[in-house]
């Protein structure tokens, strides 16, 4: 998969993780595709280091489900982040 699809779907995997996820989380839209960029990344990498997948095609489930479920971490522990911040 190249970079630019890659984007892609870090950013539409931002936007599912943020409608799977109840309540509100730190940030806006903005940083909500961010971190689903970043937690795509990461997501990648940790399947492939931990069970040796990765990202095949644009149009895999495979690559879908990681992309989610790591933004679906990084923003979960966004929500930490920014919850323990704003009580400080």
């Amino acid at each position: 998969m190249g970079w630019f699809s890659f984007i892609i779907l870090g950013l539409i995997a931002g936007a599912i993780a943020k409608l799977i996820l109840p309540g509100r989380q730190g940030g806006g839209w903005i940083a909500t595709l961010l971190l689903g960029l970043i937690g795509a990344l990461i997501g990648g990498w940790l399947a492939g280091l931990i069970f040796n997948i990765g990202y095949d095609d644009f149009w895999s489930i495979q690559s879908w489900l990681i992309a989610i479920v790591g933004a679906i971490v990084v923003l979960l522990i966004w929500g930490f982040i920014t919850k323990s911040r704003a009580k400080a």
